[in-house]
């Protein structure tokens, strides 16, 4: 099974979009208003999208901002999605992605990288863990309305 990772092209939109609804569980993901959000991110120049191929297909993603920290030289990187087709989970394309995405970093010389996860998603907590990744804090968040 070789697993190619690579940045993500817009021909790749429709299956990543598939993967934060069905792995992620995030509903309100469109196609329009993911093709949306790439457009602003590529412009910003910050944010990183890197997926998972196998056979020409899809089959994970992992998705980073460049942030920066006061006391933080080169700040660090933050994962604000990860996702591995579930048919493909327990092969390794998660761990690779995370393995390029600290690549990508050390390459940067960035020494950081954060990451939340929800507080049930237990496998995800021990997929972290045995890949290198302390659970060291908290994440809050809160919604809000814009009248």
């Amino acid at each position: 099974m070789e697993i190619n990772i690579r940045e993500i092209a817009e021909k790749d939109y429709v299956e990543v979009v598939q993967l934060w609804k069905d792995v992620l569980g995030v509903r309100n993901v469109t196609s329009e208003n993911f093709r949306v959000t790439m457009d602003q991110m590529i412009r910003a120049g910050n944010y990183k999208t890197f997926i998972a191929i196998l056979e020409n297909q899809v089959v994970g993603f992992i998705s980073i901002i460049h942030a920066l920290a006061v006391g933080s030289a080169n700040g660090y990187l933050h994962i604000t999605g990860l996702a591995v087709h579930n048919e493909f989970q327990r092969h390794k394309v998660g761990t690779k992605l995370l393995r390029y995405t600290e690549n990508y970093a050390k390459d940067s010389g960035i020494t950081s990288i954060i990451l939340c996860t929800g507080m049930k998603r237990m496998g995800a907590h021990t997929f972290y863990e045995n890949n290198g990744y302390d659970k060291d804090s908290y994440c809050f968040d809160k919604i809000i309305k814009i009248d």
